[in-house]
């Protein structure tokens, strides 16, 4: 198999830049939100972690389908991607004007960009991912599915049932673990036998990479684009694991532990120093991308955009659907049939 390696260019890593710093934008205001009950169901905060998703997302196609990891409720990833993001926030506000029309919080769907939404059960994704993946091989137009997941997910069935046959099938999907250490409080050392969970995939002859840096966007998204390539030229799956860290706890309203103990400040401190955000603001400066001017531009542009999709949120009527419009957007069309 012929390797493939990518340089990015200078607009490449722009793209990049910018939507880290939205999608860190956006996560602290949704984490804010939830802490002042403005927002309904649960929320699962990506800070810390959303290099991996931002990579993923940044340089698909509207054709491509995504499965965005559920850390963060997939914002790094679909925002990325291009969704009208105002629709996104609406719905979690439980809104008319919601991607959903405020029915389904975090249970996104944003169709019309292959977006085809989430589930509440670990590892769900690899089963629609390879049905996806067979009709993009099937419909022969270059079309790749990206499939984003935690550690956890490599502990279901599902999960080596989808590589397997995607192995088996040549199938045109990126599967992406977003390897952050945990799977709510258990740790991976304690869930795995072995540090990589990428050495899974290898034995189903998947061709696999390791950023160990998962916090540096640029390395990211240089292991991503050659894997979109391979899956857009025909060569089939690959497996890609980004080490990340996870800055908050599993979802608002638990507690932050490792294992059954409290996270140390010790290991927040350390974390911190590993911030996403700062660390590509550093190689920005280092590679001549931006002045210190344009990138505070840049973080005051997408301060703007969170802005805007709070108000159209805030400004939006609350979802109150009747039994009969609940029926019926939730079983399909029947002749003779009513709801």
């Amino acid at each position: 198999m012929t390797e493939i390696t990518v340089t990015l260019t200078k607009e490449q890593r722009i793209t990049l830049f910018r939507n880290l710093v939205r999608a860190d934008k956006f996560g602290k205001m949704m984490y804010s939100r939830m802490m002042q009950g403005k927002l309904i169901g649960f929320y699962h905060p990506a800070e810390g972690a959303i290099a991996p998703g931002v990579a993923a997302g940044s340089f698909l196609t509207n054709d491509d389908i995504l499965f965005p990891h559920h850390r963060g409720h997939g914002i790094t990833h679909m925002l990325s991607k291009g969704i009208d993001i105002e629709p996104y926030i609406a719905e979690h506000a439980g809104k008319s004007t919601g991607c959903c029309e405020g029915r389904a919080a975090w249970h996104y769907a944003y169709p019309d960009n292959n977006v085809f939404g989430t589930t509440a059960y670990i590892g769900h994704n690899f089963v629609p991912c390879t049905g996806f993946g067979w009709a993009a091989k099937r419909n022969n137009r270059g079309q790749i599915v990206m499939n984003c997941f935690g550690d956890g997910a490599m502990g279901t069935g599902r999960s080596h049932e989808g590589l397997l046959l995607s192995s088996n099938w040549q199938l045109p999907i990126v599967h992406f673990c977003e390897n952050n250490g945990f799977a709510i409080f258990a740790e991976v050392e304690e869930m795995h036998p072995t540090a990589h969970l990428s050495t899974i995939a290898e034995g189903l002859n998947i061709p696999t990479t390791i950023v160990e840096d998962g916090q540096d966007v640029f390395a990211v998204a240089e292991a991503v684009m050659p894997a979109i390539e391979r899956a857009r030229s025909g060569g089939g799956p690959t497996f890609i694991e980004a080490k990340c860290l996870r800055f908050k706890e599993h979802d608002i309203g638990n507690r932050d532990l490792r294992g059954w103990k409290p996270r140390e400040q010790d290991e927040y401190d350390a974390m911190l120093k590993r911030d996403p955000v700062l660390v590509a603001t550093e190689r920005a400066r280092a590679e001549s991308l931006f002045t210190d001017g344009e990138i505070e531009k840049i973080h005051e542009d997408a301060e703007q955009e969170v802005a805007r999709a709070v108000k159209f949120a805030d400004d939006s009527p609350v979802e109150s659907p009747t039994e009969a419009e609940l029926m019926a957007t939730l079983y399909a069309p029947r002749d003779g049939v009513s709801f």
